[in-house]
C-alpha cells in the first residue's frame, strides 16, 4: 500500500485483498475492510447478483460482526476479474482533435488554425452520427493498482492511457442508451498501456493495428484499487482524471469530453455482444499520453493516477529482465 490510504465515494465499496497468500473479496468502508469470503467466492461471484447483493452491503458496512482488517495492512489487487474487457478508443474530443490537427499540418500542409477547425468539425460530426471504436483486452493483462508494471521484452515506446471503466451488473443484449445506466453496477480505474512501436505490423500493413501485442503485456492493465457503487458516483459524466509521470502532470481531464458518453458506449457494444455481470468496459483516455508529450516509461518511473472519488493508483516501472 502506499502511505496515502486511497478513498471512495459513499459509505463503502468493493475490492479484492490478500492477507497472505490468499486472496478474498472485501467490503471497504474507510481505512477497514471486512473479509466476505465467508459469504461470497469473490466479488465477480457478488456482482453476478448485484440486484440481492447491494442493499445487504450497507448493513455488512455498518455491522461489527465478521473478520475486518486494516486497509494498509492488506495487498490491494485488481478488484474484479472480468469476463469481457472492452476497451474504448479515441473516444475523448481533445485528444482526438490534436491528434487529427497534428496529421493534416505534417502530411496536409494546413496551417495550425485551418487544421484545429477543420479536426474540430470532424469530431463534431462524429460524435452527432458516427459510432464508438471499441476493441477486445486480455484479462492476463490485469494487476493491482499499486503492483509494478513490467516492461515487455521487445519495444521501446511503453505508453499510459489513464481511463474511467465500468463493471456490467446487469445482462442485456442490443440495450437502447435510455436504458444503459441500469446495467452498470460500479466503477473503477484502469490504465490501459500500450507498446506504441509495436502497435502497426510492416509485415501486415494491409490488416493495421495489431491491438493484440501492443496492450496485452502481462501488467499492462493496472485496475483497481476499488469497485464503487454506481450510487455512490453523483456524475460519472464529469469526474476528474489525472495522471502523473514521476511527479509530472501528464493527464488533467474531466470525462465531459468524452465524444460517446456512457449510455452510448454501452448501446454500441450490445448490438455485438451480450454484456453479463462482471463484464469490464473502458471509456477512452484524455489527452496527454506519453507519445504527446515524447516522454515514455523507463524502469525506475513512477506512475501515480486518479478518478475523483474512485481512489488512486501508485505503480513503479520495472524491466522484465
Amino acid at each position: 500500500m502506499p502511505d496515502q490510504l486511497p478513498r471512495h465515494a459513499g459509505p463503502f465499496a468493493l475490492g479484492t485483498f490478500a492477507a497472505g497468500a490468499a486472496d478474498f473479496p472485501g467490503l471497504v468502508t474507510g481505512d477497514r475492510v471486512r473479509d466476505l469470503s465467508g459469504l461470497v467466492p469473490s466479488v465477480r461471484a457478488l456482482v453476478e447478483e448485484w440486484d440481492t447483493w447491494l442493499p445487504r452491503l450497507d448493513g455488512l458496512a455498518r455491522s461489527a460482526e465478521g473478520t475486518w482488517y486494516e486497509l494498509a495492512a492488506l495487498r490491494v489487487l485488481s478488484p474484479i476479474e472480468p469476463g469481457q474487457i472492452l476497451q474504448s478508443g479515441a473516444n475523448y474530443r481533445k485528444h482526438v482533435v490534436d491528434l487529427v490537427a497534428a496529421e493534416k499540418e505534417s502530411v496536409h500542409g494546413a496551417t495550425p488554425e485551418e487544421a484545429r477547425a477543420d479536426a474540430e468539425s470532424m469530431m463534431d460530426e462524429r460524435a452527432r452520427t458516427g459510432v464508438p471504436y471499441v476493441f477486445l483486452g486480455s484479462p492476463r493483462a490485469l494487476t493491482g493498482p499499486y503492483d509494478d508494471i513490467v516492461l515487455p521484452a521487445l519495444g521501446e515506446q511503453h505508453d499510459w492511457e489513464l481511463e474511467l471503466a465500468l463493471v456490467i451488473g446487469k445482462p442485456g443484449k442490443n440495450i437502447p442508451a435510455e436504458d444503459a445506466m441500469r446495467h452498470v453496477a460500479g466503477y473503477t480505474i484502469s490504465n490501459d498501456l500500450t507498446t506504441r512501436d509495436r502497435l502497426y505490423r510492416p509485415d501486415l500493413k494491409a490488416i493495421g493495428t495489431d491491438w493484440f501485442t501492443a496492450k496485452n503485456a502481462d501488467t499492462f492493465l493496472p485496475t483497481g484499487p476499488f469497485l464503487v457503487p454506481a450510487a455512490f458516483v453523483k456524475d460519472p459524466g464529469d469526474l476528474r482524471i489525472t495522471l502523473r509521470h514521476n511527479g509530472v502532470l501528464r493527464q488533467d481531464e474531466s470525462t465531459k469530453d468524452m465524444i460517446f458518453d456512457i449510455p452510448r458506449l454501452i448501446a454500441y457494444v450490445s448490438t455485438t455482444t451480450t454484456l453479463r455481470p462482471g463484464d469490464l468496459l473502458l471509456t477512452g483516455s484524455p489527452a496527454g499520453n506519453g507519445a504527446h508529450w515524447g516522454v515514455f516509461l523507463k524502469p525506475g518511473d513512477v506512475v501515480e493516477s486518479e478518478i475523483t472519488g474512485l481512489g488512486h493508483q501508485r505503480n513503479t516501472v520495472r524491466s522484465h529482465a
